[in-house]
C-alpha cells in the first residue's frame, strides 16, 4: 500500500469521526448538524466543490427538497424522483457516480463549472429520507475511496431523521 493511500485512509477515518461527533451534538438540529458536515466535506476535500443534502419532502409525494449546502447557489430546490441524478438516486436507492456529467443524458446542470457528481442515498431502516449531493468541477475526481467514505458518512448520517 502506498503513503498516499495510508494517508488517504487516515483522512477518511478523521472525516467518518468527526462526522459522527457532529451527528451526535445534542444541541443542534438535524439541519445544523447537516451544514455543519457539508462544510466540514467542502473543507476537506479538495476536489469537492459542491456538497449539500437533498431531503425528501414529506408534504409532497416523490420529491426531494434543498436541504443544507456549501458551494454556489442552485435553482435546483425540488427536483421529483427520477429526475437527474439526485432524481435517480432517490428512486433505486443506490449510489450514482458520474466522472462525466456531460455524458449524462438525464443530468441537471447546476452550474457550468460542475464536470463530475456523486449521490449517495441516506436510508433509515430501509427508508429513504435523503442524499448526499457532491460536484466537483474536475472530471473523474470521485474515486472508490470517495465513494466508500461518502457511503459510511450517510450511513451515520442516517440517525439524524
Amino acid at each position: 500500500m502506498s503513503d498516499s493511500n495510508v494517508i488517504s485512509i487516515q483522512s477518511n477515518q478523521k472525516l467518518t469521526e468527526k462526522v459522527k461527533q457532529i451527528t451526535n451534538q445534542k444541541d443542534q438540529s438535524r439541519n445544523e448538524k447537516l451544514q455543519q458536515i457539508s462544510r466540514l466535506l467542502v473543507n476537506s476535500v479538495e476536489v469537492f466543490d459542491w456538497v449539500g443534502f437533498y431531503l425528501v419532502d414529506p408534504s409532497a409525494e416523490g420529491e426531494l427538497v434543498l436541504g443544507p449546502y456549501v458551494g454556489e447557489e442552485t435553482e435546483h430546490t425540488r427536483i421529483p424522483f427520477g429526475t437527474g441524478i439526485c432524481g435517480q438516486a432517490a428512486d433505486s436507492h443506490e449510489t450514482f457516480v458520474v466522472q462525466d456529467v456531460s455524458e449524462a443524458d438525464n443530468y441537471l446542470a447546476c452550474s457550468m463549472d460542475v464536470r463530475s457528481e456523486v449521490v449517495i442515498p441516506i436510508m433509515k431502516d430501509e427508508t429513504f429520507v435523503a442524499e448526499l449531493d457532491i460536484d466537483s468541477h474536475q472530471k473523474n475526481a470521485i474515486t472508490n475511496k470517495h465513494q466508500e467514505m461518502l457511503e459510511e458518512i450517510c450511513n451515520i448520517v442516517a440517525v439524524a431523521f
